[in-house]
Formats: structure tokens, C-alpha cells, sequence
């Protein structure tokens, strides 16, 4: 038997942390502001609370743009190198962010942050899957989106302890250290997946229209209820948004290159796998936001309290995915998406029906919350890792890139709806029945639509 090379030998975990620490900022980075919000009102007063809302929708919005593109650059042009370049622009955006001096720099930086946010992203799930055999892809992958899903959910209680303690730039500044670390690990400890020999020219053309039809309508979703966007407008945004999509889908067609291959299309679980992906990210943000909405508003706890109330849920997500991983990678991901998106929609339907207008955390909000934690758990990271689970390696991150946008289309439409339902003043309890019934439905879509997934080993 010939001997092991030193690569071959090598544990493929240090890659896999890496690439995972770098996930981690970046979801973390996505929900932390929501807690730093008010703060940055005060340090911001001359700014409208209009004005001060592009600190987040910028950023979901350049996200959600450059995702699949940033997918195609890492397949063509190497994960390692495009995973380093999008972790050195995120780590510079996040010191120019929390030295910003006025909101408009504060936008101009959070749009380069979510432009390295979207780079590093795709390449990081491509390192992991290039760096463990076929056997071993679904427990690591499961635990991969684990990490990003821990990390999205304690960002708001982390990022009220870190505005409280340190102020709203620390809220940026906490990325710098880790993201350093992660950026001179890599270096070594990283291999490049992609030969020379695989690269082709960059369909600008793909990546032009595509940009405009995920930018158009994540930008007509986050200000669909602004003030200062007139309908018309909107529906002018969205209309262009679906003329672009359909122009990309048309070139896609007919490019001999094109920058998201439509055959991966045609396979089954890829496309019922991202239809679920959809639903369920809706439904995801709904139920995060909606916690908040209720805590504050009905409740009446302070926002460090609320994300104190909340962390229960989500430190249920880490074990449950790590478990959810292991047993997949023999029966496959359809139990566990189905299974978990019916325990999902029985959390939407104990927030519906249990809490009332008197805080009763113990009784009448933990078990609907640890009910949802694990049903994330079973549902996110499989979702991932279901969709990669049959693309031939040549097409993992722009795979894994349009199944990532997918989702964040999915929380933009799901914040919206949310804000769309609650965001007024003097909330009371039965607001809150038509998000409640929104999420269990939804979460029943999504069940149904994991049941053709099949990912079970051959």
C-alpha cells in the first residue's frame, strides 16, 4: 500500500475552523446591529431613523447581490484566494465601520463589509466540502451552517451586552482580532481546491444582470413600507428586478460559460432543497424578529433583557446539528428536514396560542422556544447541506452561494413581513396571531417541500 502524502495526512479540522470562524463573524455581524441600533440613534442624532435604517439595509442588500457572484469568482479563480480576499476586506470594513464619523461613511463601510462578507462566504462552505472525503461531507457541512446559525442567533444578546459595556463600535471592532487569526491561519493551513486548468473567463454580463435582480428585489422588499418610497417606485424597482432576472435566466441559457450553470437545476434535491430554503428563511426571521417585537412590546423587557430570553433557543441549534450531521450521513437529510419543520411549525403554533399579555418566561415562552431551537438545529444546517449534497465539485460554492442568497432573500421578505405586521407603536397581543399562523405555515411548506429531497447514501 503506498504511503500517505503529507496532505493527505493532514486532519482537515484546522481548515475546517478557519473557514467556520470567518462564517462566524459574518453572521454574527448580521444580527448584532439590531441590538446596536439605538445607540447608534444617539450617537447619530442629527440622522432620521430613515436615514440610519441603511445601516442595515445596505448591507443585506449588497449581500444578497453578491453572493452568487462572489460563488462563481471562488470556482473560477481559487476558494483559498477568494476566502482570503474577502476576509481582509471584511476585517478593513469592520475597523472603518466602528471608526466611522458619520452615518454616511458608516453606510459606505457596512456596503464593503457586505461585499467581503459575500466573497468569504461561498468560498468557506467550498473549503470544508473540498477538505473532508464524500462520507464525512454531511456531518461537517450540518455542523458548518450549525456554527452560522449559532452565531446569527446570539448576536443580538451579544451585541446588547457589547453596546451596553463597550459602545456600538465594538460591535464592529470584536470582528478584527478573530478575523486577523482566521486571515493568518489560512495561509498554511488552508489548501487551494481549484487547479488552473479549471479556470475560465468571468461572465460579466451574468454577473451584471444578476446583481440587479437579487439588488432590485431585496431593495424593493426592505422599503416596501417606507415613507419615503412612493408605490409606484417600489413596483417600478420590482418590475425591473423581474425583467433582469428573467434577462440573466435567458443569457444563462445560452452563454457557453455562464456564471450559475442551470443544469444544477435539474437535479431534483437541489431545486427542492433551495424552494424549502426560502420558506423556511422566511419564517426564521419572522419568529427572531417577532421574539423581540413580543418581549418589548408586550412584555415590556428591556432589549439586553429579550436577548438574555432568547439565548435558550438558539444554544439549543450547536448539539442539535452536530447530532442531525452524523446520523444523515446514513439515512440522509429528508427525516430531519421534515421531522424539523413539523416541530417547527408546532412552535409557531405553541407562540400563538400559549403566551399571554403577563410575562410567564418559564411556563409559557421557554418551551416554545427550545422547541424552535432544536427544529433550527434539525432544519437549517441540513437544508445546506442537502443542497450541495449531489453538485459535482467543480460547481460546490456557486452551489453553496445560491443556496446562501436564497436564504438571505428568504429573511429579507421575513423582516419586512414582520415590520410590515408590527412595526407600530402600542402593540398588544393579538398582533402578533397573524405572524404566529404565517410561521406555522410556512414551516408546513417547507416540510413538504423536503419530502422529494434524497440524500440518502447510495
Amino acid at each position: 500500500m503506498p504511503s500517505e502524502t503529507p496532505a493527505a495526512a493532514a486532519s482537515p479540522w484546522p481548515a475546517f475552523w478557519i473557514a467556520s470562524s470567518a462564517v462566524f463573524l459574518v453572521s454574527l455581524d448580521s444580527t448584532m446591529l439590531f441590538a446596536a441600533f439605538d445607540a447608534l440613534r444617539h450617537s447619530f442624532a442629527a440622522s432620521s431613523a430613515a436615514t440610519l435604517s441603511w445601516v442595515l439595509n445596505a448591507y443585506t442588500v449588497v449581500y444578497a447581490a453578491m453572493l452568487i457572484p462572489a460563488g462563481g469568482l471562488a470556482d473560477t479563480h481559487g476558494r483559498k484566494r477568494v476566502f482570503r480576499l474577502g476576509l481582509a476586506v471584511f476585517i478593513a470594513a469592520s475597523a472603518a465601520c466602528g471608526s466611522a464619523p458619520a452615518v454616511e461613511w458608516l453606510v459606505a463601510a457596512r456596503v464593503l463589509q457586505a461585499v467581503g462578507a459575500a466573497l468569504l462566504t461561498p468560498a468557506s462552505m467550498s473549503i470544508v466540502l473540498a477538505a473532508f472525503p464524500a462520507e464525512r461531507r454531511a456531518a461537517v457541512v450540518s455542523l458548518w451552517g450549525a456554527v452560522g446559525g449559532l452565531a446569527a442567533a446570539v448576536g443580538p444578546s451579544l451585541g446588547s451586552w457589547v453596546t451596553a459595556h463597550a459602545g456600538w463600535p465594538w460591535a464592529f471592532y470584536i470582528n478584527i482580532p478573530v478575523g486577523l487569526w482566521a486571515l493568518w491561519r489560512s495561509s498554511s493551513r488552508v489548501e487551494e481546491a481549484v487547479k488552473p486548468v479549471q479556470r475560465r473567463r468571468i461572465d460579466v454580463v451574468g454577473l451584471l444582470l444578476l446583481m440587479a435582480a437579487v439588488g432590485a428585489m431585496a431593495l424593493a422588499i426592505v422599503e416596501s413600507g417606507s415613507p419615503a418610497w412612493r408605490a409606484g417606485q417600489i413596483a417600478a424597482v420590482a418590475a425591473g428586478g423581474v425583467f433582469a432576472g428573467v434577462a440573466f435566466v435567458l443569457w444563462a441559457r445560452f452563454h457557453p460559460a455562464p456564471l450559475l450553470d442551470l443544469s444544477l437545476f435539474a437535479n431534483v434535491t437541489y431545486r427542492y432543497a433551495n424552494a424549502a430554503t426560502l420558506a423556511f428563511g422566511i419564517a426564521f426571521s419572522m419568529m427572531f424578529l417577532g421574539f423581540f417585537f413580543f418581549m418589548t412590546g408586550v412584555w415590556h423587557y428591556t432589549l439586553p433583557q429579550a436577548g438574555l430570553a432568547v439565548t435558550p433557543g438558539p444554544l439549543m441549534v450547536m448539539p442539535t446539528a452536530i447530532v442531525t450531521g452524523r446520523l444523515a450521513g446514513r439515512l440522509g437529510h429528508r427525516p430531519f428536514l421534515v421531522g424539523g419543520s413539523l416541530l417547527y411549525a408546532c412552535s409557531g403554533l405553541w407562540m400563538l396560542l400559549v403566551p399571554g399579555t403577563q410575562p410567564e418566561y418559564l411556563r409559557h415562552w421557554l418551551p416554545g422556544l427550545l422547541m424552535s431551537g432544536v427544529a433550527v438545529g434539525l432544519v437549517l444546517p441540513s437544508l445546506a447541506g442537502a443542497a450541495v449534497s449531489r453538485l459535482p465539485a467543480a460547481h460546490y460554492a456557486v452551489g453553496a452561494a445560491f443556496n446562501q442568497a436564497t436564504r438571505q432573500i428568504g429573511s429579507v421578505l421575513g423582516v419586512a413581513i414582520t415590520v410590515g405586521l408590527l412595526g407600530h407603536a402600542g402593540l398588544v397581543r393579538p398582533d402578533f396571531n397573524p405572524l404566529y399562523g404565517l410561521h406555522a405555515a410556512l414551516a408546513l411548506l417547507t416540510a413538504l417541500l423536503c419530502l422529494p429531497v434524497n440524500t440518502r447514501p447510495r
